[in-house]
């Protein structure tokens, strides 16, 4: 087992290695030069829509809203990446990795649009009568490259079990156990009963819940993390210095050499925003829109929020943290969610180490329900809709599983899928990036006309 394992690490160790970081962020510059810096120009607009009512969109075809799609998305977005990601990129890579994540975050915003723009163009209405999208739909339809988007399906249906509910309930298990001394089963008991009674309504309950989670857990994660930044006002403005200088410097501070430094920031920010990996617009497919430009704006919204938002509170927390007390969490090994934790405790004593318990467990919840529905989507792609029941049964016990075993081997398959889906997804999105051009001009062309608000 041990031997597999290693394999799996080295193979997760090539996914995940320069020549994936440097096909995802081209791809992201690509389309980012295509769209004349779209993500720039149509921001503030994108929000508006993102946050808006929008009458018009009252009975176009869809399942959800276009703030429920992007809630759906976020919730499997805004998870443990931004508190256990970020301190991973911080560690290893440095202060000025931070500034490497946002600029991952600022070309995946143009991927993200791209995404989503092709997920509302070419998706289906299943048998369900439930809408169906996403890369697999956009590559067999679109590149007619049939076995590709099986690939991607299949990549998709076994990260979920792994990176969706078996590894983020056993990140809720061990932060409720190391925080308030609650048993790993009793987490596990919970949190399955909790996810088979909104899973189990497909994406209604699961939009419904992420619409109430995930606005209330960013707000109470980003305030708390405003309150640490503000009650170290000082150290905040050396931490801001330090990231943008360190961002071009030989030696990256805390962690390596550049290279190292622009590595971790950028594959770490990929990690958590998940531009380009195609999970985001299997969601993005379900919003009741009346172009699929106005939904990719929605979706454009979702990697600004997630990473030039929430992973910046944690990012520039975490500098501050180690350039105030470097050696003693450094030194002493402390990584991941508990360096964190830590260092939060320590900029705001008493109160801090909640803030980020508070967030890891229900960052984690959030992603458990939103990779339900991307998995389910990817199985019923390859199996049929029939099996949809079948999978969401597996997926809820995979997270009674997670919270009572070692993950290691489960962690690094999950990442190893998660990186794989990514491949046919950025190769479709290259050979269709003609098709979210045409598209972009034709929402611009309808809202100047007055055709469309």
């Amino acid at each position: 087992m041990e031997a597999f394992n290693n394999l799996v690490s080295v193979v997760n160790g090539w996914v995940w290695g320069p020549y994936m970081l440097v096909f995802l962020v081209g791809t992201g510059v690509y389309l980012t030069l295509r769209l004349v810096f779209l993500q720039v120009r149509m921001l503030p607009f994108a929000l508006k829509q993102a946050f808006g009512k929008h009458p018009n969109n009252d009975g176009a075809e869809g399942d959800v809203s276009h703030f429920g799609a992007l809630m759906t998305a976020l919730s499997a977005t805004i998870g443990t990446g931004n508190i256990v990601g970020v301190a991973t990129a911080v560690v290893l890579g440095g202060a000025g990795a931070v500034f490497w994540m946002w600029f991952s975050a600022f070309f995946g915003m143009a991927t993200k649009y791209a995404e989503a723009v092709l997920a509302v163009k070419y998706r289906v209405v299943n048998s369900k009568g439930e809408m169906s999208g996403g890369p697999m739909y956009y590559i067999e339809r679109g590149c007619n490259l049939k076995w590709l988007a099986i690939a991607f399906a299949v990549f998709g249906t076994i990260a979920s079990f792994g990176i969706g509910s078996s590894v983020q309930a056993n990140s809720v298990a061990g932060s409720l156990q190391a925080s308030f001394g609650v048993e790993p089963w009793i987490t596990g008991v919970v949190l399955t009963v909790f996810t088979g009674f909104v899973v189990l309504g497909g994406i209604q309950g699961i939009t419904k819940a992420s619409s109430v989670i995930v606005p209330v857990m960013a707000v109470v994660y980003v305030l708390g993390g405003l309150l640490v930044i503000l009650s170290n006002f000082e150290a905040a403005g050396a931490a801001i210095a330090k990231i943008f200088h360190d961002a071009f410097t030989w030696e990256a501070g805390f962690g390596g050499a550049l290279g190292t430094m622009i590595r971790y920031g950028v594959a770490r920010g990929v990690f958590s925003n998940e531009a380009g990996l195609g999970s985001g617009p299997i969601a993005a497919a379900a919003a009741k829109t009346d172009h699929p430009g106005r939904q990719a704006l929605v979706s454009m919204t979702g990697t600004f929020l997630d990473t030039m938002v929430v992973c910046s509170i944690t990012g520039i927390v975490l500098v501050m943290g180690l350039t105030l007390n470097p050696t003693d969490l450094v030194a002493a090994g402390v990584k991941g969610a508990a360096l964190t934790t830590q260092t939060f405790e320590f900029l705001l004593p008493g109160f801090g180490g909640y803030i980020v318990t508070f967030g890891l467990v229900f960052f984690a919840y959030s992603t458990i329900l939103g990779w339900c529905y991307f998995g389910e989507k990817c199985s019923a792609y390859v199996f049929g809709d029939g099996f949809v029941h079948t999978y969401r049964i597996v997926y809820v016990a995979t997270v009674m599983l997670g919270t009572i075993v070692s993950l290691d081997l489960v962690w690094n398959l999950a990442d190893t899928f998660n990186g794989l889906m990514a491949i046919p997804n950025l190769i479709g999105l290259v050979l269709l990036a003609g098709v979210v051009v045409k598209e972009t001009k034709d929402f611009v062309a309808k809202r100047k006309s007055g055709e469309l608000p």
